[in-house]
């Protein structure tokens, strides 16, 4: 594949990492780790939810008697603290919590419903993503649009798709999380039994929590306490996820040209974050080791990232959380190309019409 032939090395230092060896398997990359790297330790498990209960509770507090000045850093710790719970529940979906499949499922529905998020149905849809990244067509995650689906879109269409791609890109997973996780047919019979149950505790939640908020502290509370910490959740989880698979110079493969060891260690980035976010969010961030092996639980993904830059450093993506990387990713990273990966939707736009943005002049009468 041709790709881009500039390459921000302050936002990509390791520049253009070369494909794996048509040989390597996933087995080859998983053998690098010892055994401890998925021993399953209770005290750091509920650790992380005891800290992140705690949180919770600090952040309602902290919005309900901090002045209106203070309101944006205490709805962030709160937004955070909601990715933190996110995230508990996405180690549980992968059964990295605990060994009891009961008590994963217990806890993942208790820490994914007060988002709203349906545990069954997300962990379904969550698993199909790991099983195809960057896999064009069928990876469910930040997928690019193809140019001939959106250049034969209706105008109010392509308004969306341009937003979500572009300034709006922090409100896209809860479009996702709205499309993916809540209508029974998406799912097939022998799933639906599970799926029920976490949409009806996501909807006991929902049935109980937002009218009790609405008599005691009316639509602003609603709004104050969780609407706008579930945009900040929302930011962050766009924006997480955007960065772990998203680059200017990273592809979406065709099945034929797709590898799943490629996927995992290559295609995938480790992003360093403020370390304040790293340990509210429980290093969801250190995302290579994890798509690398999901059996890996998430007190032990620093360590498992280690492990893999000493054998396959060559190979693998990292850069640093800016607004500068947000910029160049959301300002490029729009259409679906065979040769460059990405264009913008102006390059797309200027591609479908070599004369668009020409000036024309009219005829001169006679």
């Amino acid at each position: 594949m041709t790709k881009r032939t500039k390459i921000d090395q302050e936002l990509y230092p390791n520049g253009f990492t070369p494909p794996l060896p048509d040989n390597m398997t996933l087995m080859d990359i998983t053998k690098v780790f010892p055994k401890d790297v998925y021993a399953k330790n209770p005290i750091k498990a509920w650790g992380q939810v005891i800290f992140t209960v705690i949180s919770a509770v600090l952040s309602v507090y902290w919005l309900s008697v901090c002045p209106w000045y203070l309101l944006p850093l205490a709805w962030i710790f709160a937004g955070t603290t909601m990715t933190g719970m996110f995230v508990i529940g996405h180690d549980c979906g992968h059964l990295s919590f605990h060994k009891s499949h009961l008590v994963t499922d217990i806890v993942g529905i208790a820490m994914m419903s007060p988002l709203v998020y349906p545990f069954e149905s997300w962990r379904i849809q969550h698993n199909l993503h790991h099983n195809n990244t960057n896999k064009l067509h069928i990876d469910n995650a930040w997928q690019p649009f193809q140019a001939d689906y959106f250049n034969s879109a209706p105008a109010w269409e392509q308004a969306i798709m341009r937003n979500i791609k572009g300034p709006f890109w922090w409100l896209a997973s809860a479009g996702h999380q709205i499309q993916k996780h809540f209508f029974l047919d998406q799912f097939t019979p022998e799933q639906q039994p599970k799926v029920k149950i976490s949409l009806t505790f996501v909807c006991a939640f929902a049935a109980t929590y937002f009218p009790l908020m609405w008599y005691f502290t009316g639509v602003w509370g609603i709004v104050k306490f969780w609407v706008i910490p579930w945009i900040i959740y929302h930011f962050w989880m766009s924006t997480m996820t955007m960065i772990h698979h998203t680059l200017p110079h990273l592809p979406f493969l065709p099945e034929d040209k797709w590898s799943d060891a490629q996927a995992r260690l290559g295609l995938t980035v480790h992003c360093e974050f403020p370390m304040w976010i790293e340990w509210m969010t429980h290093h969801i961030n250190v995302h290579i080791p994890h798509h690398v092996s999901t059996a890996i639980p998430s007190y032990n993904l620093r360590y498992a990232h280690n492990i893999l830059k000493k054998h396959f450093s060559q190979y693998m993506n990292e850069t640093i959380f800016s607004w500068k990387l947000l910029k160049d990713i959301t300002s490029t990273c729009h259409i679906y190309n065979e040769n460059v990966c990405y264009v913008s939707f102006e390059e797309n736009t200027n591609q479908s019409n070599p004369n668009a943005g020409e000036k024309t002049t009219k005829p001169k009468k006679l």
